[in-house]
């Protein structure tokens, strides 16, 4: 059984943010990422071989990589103690994506060249440009920074990242596998590496000493992971036990995005009544309730109004986990240590996406393998759906980890005459 791809920015250029941000200063790198993405998608558009589109395709991803992470550096500067509605509101267009790429790919397909899909990015890069040069905050308080690009660093983290993403998409290939165990000692070496060099190295892992950080992070890589397990799963059960197509299965997974549709507007009002525990372990359980339907649906004919149930209440919950438990991270440091705090989570985020995708897609081949009987077949995927419940039911513990409060969150940072002012700054 083939593993579904997972698309990532974890790359050369994310593990470099932290770094970048400081010598460059967060403004100008910003607008630096999205005029290289604009040009770099020009230049594919007009590519002359499959070579040189890839070639340029890389130098997209390059530019693109830093874009996500950038992105939520700005909000957290921005938007401070009201991250959580101001992103609430950002993430709608970003879900509206997969819904309306597809159909508006197909019409430029229809009635255009496939240069058209590079070319639609100009207009929409130039605008983007334009806005972020007169909105975003200038960086003209930002010190240069004096820190060391820590190369060995670099060198060691930046391959270990796209080994690990390759070597889990290939885990069934001898290829795979050697790749996999060369991250893992990549990572292991680079570990041991920053922990000597502390606030000297690429990635400071001081920050994961910090319980509300570390629990934070532990939340996203659940939440990361879950989110794209889920999404490995359910259309291979759709597809493979129930005999849909991949189109109407694409249509019977709609339920989930409008599911998160419908709470990311809300979860500023959330978490400020029930809190950023509160909202996120609230949200973990109503993921939970959502995907124990899965292990009926495994074991009986299609019900298609309880799939769609299941999966809007799934959407649901996954949703109100993630954006809470970052903005709780982002309150945990100081004003400074924002952009090391954004290199890490996200860094974290995507592995968790790779790593549990894989657990479960290994775990569902194995079982897969033994079918003889239309009963097995079932029960494979029963047993799938119960191991992706026990994971759902780890995020509960995780997001039950995380502070009350983003106020409970600033106070965990030391109490020192520099710390102060950081605070104030965050909470305006």
């Amino acid at each position: 059984m083939g593993h579904q791809r997972i698309s990532s920015g974890v790359g050369v250029d994310v593990a470099a943010h932290a770094w970048l941000v400081e010598r460059v200063g967060a403004k100008r790198l910003h607008l630096a990422c999205f005029s290289g993405f604009t040009l770099t998608s020009v230049l594919c558009a007009f590519s002359w071989s499959a070579a040189s589109l890839i070639g340029f395709r890389v130098l997209q991803g390059m530019t693109g990589g830093l874009m996500a992470p950038m992105a939520q550096l700005m909000l957290a500067r921005v938007a401070g103690k009201h991250f959580v509605r101001i992103i609430g509101y950002a993430a709608v267009p970003i879900l509206l994506g997969p819904v309306l790429g597809p159909v508006l790919a197909g019409a430029i397909l229809q009635h255009a060249t496939w240069h058209w899909l590079f070319l639609i990015n100009l207009p929409v890069g130039i605008l983007a440009i334009l806005l972020a040069f007169l909105f975003l905050p200038r960086d003209d308080n930002a010190r240069a920074s004096t820190r060391e690009l820590d190369l060995i660093g670099f060198l060691l983290l930046s391959p270990s990242l796209v080994l690990f993403l390759y070597g889990t998409d290939h885990l069934g290939e001898k290829a795979g596998m050697v790749t996999l165990l060369l991250s893992v000692m990549l990572m292991a070496t680079f570990v041991w590496k920053a922990s000597k060099d502390r606030e000297r190295a690429l990635i400071d892992l001081q920050l994961f000493r910090s319980r509300i950080f570390s629990a934070s992070a532990v939340t996203q890589f659940t939440t990361n992971g879950l989110a794209f397990a889920g999404q490995m799963l359910i259309p291979v059960y759709l597809v493979r036990a129930m005999g849909q197509s991949p189109s109407a299965t694409g249509w019977l997974m709609t339920p989930l995005g409008l599911g998160m549709m419908c709470t990311y507007p809300w979860l500023g009002k959330l978490t400020q009544r029930f809190g950023i525990r509160g909202t996120s372990a609230g949200g973990a359980s109503i993921a939970f309730l959502g995907t124990l339907p899965l292990l009926y649906l495994s074991s009986h004919p299609l019900n298609l109004l309880l799939l769609a149930g299941a999966l809007f209440i799934r959407g649901v919950g996954m949703s109100a986990v993630g954006v809470p438990s970052i903005s709780a991270a982002y309150a945990s440091v100081r004003r400074q240590e924002l952009p090391m705090a954004t290199t890490s989570l996200n860094i974290v985020q995507r592995l968790g996406g790779p790593t549990l995708t894989t657990l479960c897609a290994t775990f569902l081949g194995w079982r897969l393998a033994a079918v003889q009987t239309p009963a097995d077949l079932a029960g494979a995927f029963t047993l799938s759906f119960a191991l992706l419940c026990t994971l759902q039911g780890l995020l509960i513990l995780a997001a039950i980890r995380l502070p009350v409060s983003l106020q409970a969150a600033q106070r965990s940072i030391p109490t020192d005459p520099g710390v102060a002012a950081d605070l104030d700054s965050v909470a305006k």
